[in-house]
């Protein structure tokens, strides 16, 4: 398979030892120092593009993947507000997009278990919720993306919470309160902990490296070549 990897941090360059010890080429690097060189032409050598930015070039950069023919995997959070708009666009150019807040297996199973225990949870308005979660200090956005799947779905299960807040000021009993800190080296960790006078039940993922998400966006790669459409690790887990 050949990749190209558009966002060349840290976990691009994860991402890329994970994709050789695999077997896989790595055909294009796009970071800001060479943005130029993001071009169709230079697109088209590879299979499948995974794109970890930031908020604020995502959108663009998955735009540009699709434009140019070519599947994209991303990984980037914070651009979540223009999901629709991007969604339309894929499907108007018949492309292929795999996007997750987080490509960790562990991760995406530990969403499984997230839905199943708030599904249960609904029938205790007892116990009180919110989540946690601990990144490194680069981390761009509060709360993550991971933290913020989690939160949805818990909003999707329990009626009595109707939003999320990451503002302890601002909290009120319908508010799913998420707690952001930012340490380092965390790679990750989210909690999610539901209280009550008698006591508490928590479940917890934490990463010990960025080993798992590249793992994952390699193989969200993999999945997405020749196909058509929009996909999440789900499909990709064969969890649905």
């Amino acid at each position: 398979m050949k990749i190209a990897l558009i966002g060349y941090g840290k976990m691009g360059k994860a991402i890329e030892a994970i994709a050789l010890q695999q077997g896989h080429e790595i055909v294009l690097r796009i970071d800001l120092d060479n943005a130029a060189e993001f071009t169709k032409e230079n697109l088209s050598k590879a299979d499948v593009a995974i794109e970890f930015t930031g908020p604020h070039s995502a959108v663009n950069n998955i735009r540009k993947c699709l434009e140019f023919g070519v599947p994209v995997v991303s990984g980037s959070t914070g651009w979540l507000a223009e999901w629709d708009a991007v969604a339309a666009y894929c499907k108007s150019v018949d492309g292929t997009l795999i996007y997750s807040s987080n490509f960790s297996i562990g991760v995406n199973l530990f969403f499984e278990l997230n839905k199943y225990l708030a599904t249960l949870m609904e029938n205790y308005p007892d116990y009180d919720v919110s989540l946690k979660e601990i990144h490194h200090t680069q981390k761009k956005d509060a709360p993550s993306g991971t933290a913020i799947s989690l939160a949805e779905q818990i909003l999707a299960m329990i009626g009595r919470k109707r939003e999320w807040t990451n503002d302890m000021a601002a909290k009120e009993p319908h508010h799913l309160n998420i707690v952001s800190e930012r340490i380092d080296p965390a790679p990750g960790t989210h909690h999610v902990i539901y209280s009550s006078a008698i006591d508490d039940i928590e479940i917890i993922h934490t990463a010990h490296n960025r080993t798992g998400f590249a793992g994952g966006a390699v193989k969200a790669a993999a999945y997405a070549v020749g196909k058509k459409g929009i996909y999440t690790m789900k499909q990709v887990l064969g969890l649905s």
